[in-house]
């Protein structure tokens, strides 16, 4: 306790270098996938990861995040948690083999019995290194997280590419999908140390069951309404429409999956450490929700004024269609970076009753307005998911403030501030990008988006009076 806040900050700046060399590892393996193999490859294997992504929920079944709240726990606890882990893994590859048939004959493409059995082997092999991640995230050693996260993304990248080269089709993504999970188990358990014991009876984890099985069925209703419209495009517009939307989806995603695992990973553990102290809970969650908003704002901004040339770039000339899609996605990177950080807070105070009944609210109007965008393509879906989301910002921000240490106006004063940077900013990008037309895209993306950063950075610091936060930050982080 001592030194949390060393440990926070030395932690935040692994955690944020990992995921940026995440980022880029994801990022090039992307590129390079899109450009060997063809859209429809894409889309079969995201008709089968829409399904078993939902079993995938299960396989941890909220018990990591058990063991990172909870002020104590024993070595019986997380032996018995972990044998959990691995029976729930074991049950949830073989539903996803008894369920193959029907996954293809929702889809009509036979192809995918193959690929949901397959894509059960990494079910089993996640669920083995669960506790070992566990472990290593409650002792706040992110190091040792970040250089496994980082050799498993080379490995399992480099033997798709390496697939993909050899011309295996969708099947260098299902064997990604594989490795990926299997490297990181292995990883997990190298890196922690730790050998789990026999289980026992009375090993006293059944609050933490009950603490994880909300934390899963908050995380099960999330997914739907995340992914359902994964399920209505395949369906209805096709495998290749799909392959489209899901790589404009995917591009969308990685920056928000990215930066809101960085910075929870460690925020969830430090807030549960001092989850008694509620003047020091809400200044240290104050400062990492607006150090996450700062960096997630510009690139929200990136993503919604250069979405054309970003595509051309990021995935060929192959994928034009995928630019409008991946503008109208490109406000719920904004949304997400407002609501997600939240859950650190109603976690760490161990409110998971109040997110489940946030997602179960949200959740049914998300699935009506897929339905409703659906006639118009996947540019109507793209629009109507990020419709709802920005709509929700503030209702959530209500909801899960209601009783803490913070109120509503601590929030919102925290979101402005990036907010009217980033606007300004891209209002000047805007008018600057009109001189920029003749340049080749990749050269017209480096103006936009260098001018974009700077002018951002410089009216974020100077211009909202936040010059003194961040010069205080930057101490911290030289200390």
């Amino acid at each position: 306790m001592e030194d949390l806040r060393g440990k926070t900050i030395r932690g935040g700046l692994v955690r944020v270098a990992a995921q940026g060399a995440n980022f880029l590892l994801r990022l090039v393996t992307l590129m390079i996938l899109a450009r060997l193999l063809v859209p429809s490859d894409f889309g079969l294997v995201g008709m089968v990861t829409a399904f078993t992504g939902v079993l995938a929920l299960f396989r941890d079944f909220g018990l990591s995040a058990a063991t990172i709240q909870r002020a104590t726990v024993t070595e019986e606890q997380i032996s018995a948690l972990f044998w959990v882990n691995l029976l729930i893994g074991v049950i949830l590859g073989v539903t996803a083999l008894v369920l193959s048939p029907f996954i293809a004959a929702i889809y009509h493409e036979p192809r995918l019995i193959g690929i949901t059995a397959a894509l059960a082997l990494g079910l089993v092999f996640n669920s083995a290194g669960i506790q070992h991640g566990s472990l290593l995230q409650r002792e706040m050693r992110f190091t040792a997280l970040a250089v496994m996260n980082v050799a498993s993304l080379i490995t399992a990248g480099g033997v798709a590419i390496l697939a993909a080269l050899v011309g295996l089709g969708y099947w260098a993504l299902v064997v990604m999908a594989i490795v990926l999970p299997l490297c990181t188990s292995v990883g997990s358990w190298i890196m922690s140390r730790w050998t789990p014991g026999r289980p026992r009876r009375g090993a006293g984890i059944l609050s933490m069951l009950r603490f994880g099985g909300t934390v899963t069925m908050n995380s099960l209703v999330v997914y739907v309404a995340n992914n359902f419209d994964k399920v209505l495009v395949g369906r209805y517009c096709g495998v290749e429409a799909l392959g489209i939307y899901g790589r404009a989806y995917q591009l969308v995603s990685i920056p928000i999956d990215n930066l809101n695992s960085a910075a929870g990973e460690v925020a969830f553990s430090a807030l549960s450490r001092i989850q008694q102290d509620a003047e020091r809970h809400k200044r240290y969650f104050l400062k990492g929700y607006a150090l996450l908003l700062a960096i997630t704002v510009p690139i929200a901004i990136a993503c919604a004024l250069l979405a054309d040339d970003l595509i051309a770039v990021l995935l060929g000339p192959n994928w034009t269609e995928a630019a409008p899609v991946f503008r109208l996605l490109a406000p719920t990177i904004l949304a997400f970076a407002i609501v997600n950080p939240l859950g650190w807070l109603i976690y760490s105070m161990g409110l998971v009753g109040r997110g489940l009944k946030m997602a179960l609210a949200i959740a049914p109007v998300m699935l009506v307005a897929y339905v409703l965008g659906l006639p118009y393509g996947p540019r109507g879906v793209a629009f109507a998911y990020s419709a709802v989301t920005m709509l929700w910002i503030v209702p959530a921000i209500a909801w899960a403030v209601h009783g803490t240490m913070l109120s509503v106006k601590d929030v919102l004063v925290t979101v402005i501030r990036p907010l009217a940077a980033g606007v300004a900013a891209g209002v000047l990008t805007v008018g600057v990008g009109q001189y920029c037309s003749e340049l080749l895209p990749f050269a017209r993306l480096v103006v936009q988006g260098s001018l974009l950063c700077l002018s951002y950075a410089l009216l974020l610091v100077f211009g909202t009076g936040q010059k003194a936060f961040y010069l205080e930050t930057i101490r911290d982080l030289r200390r």
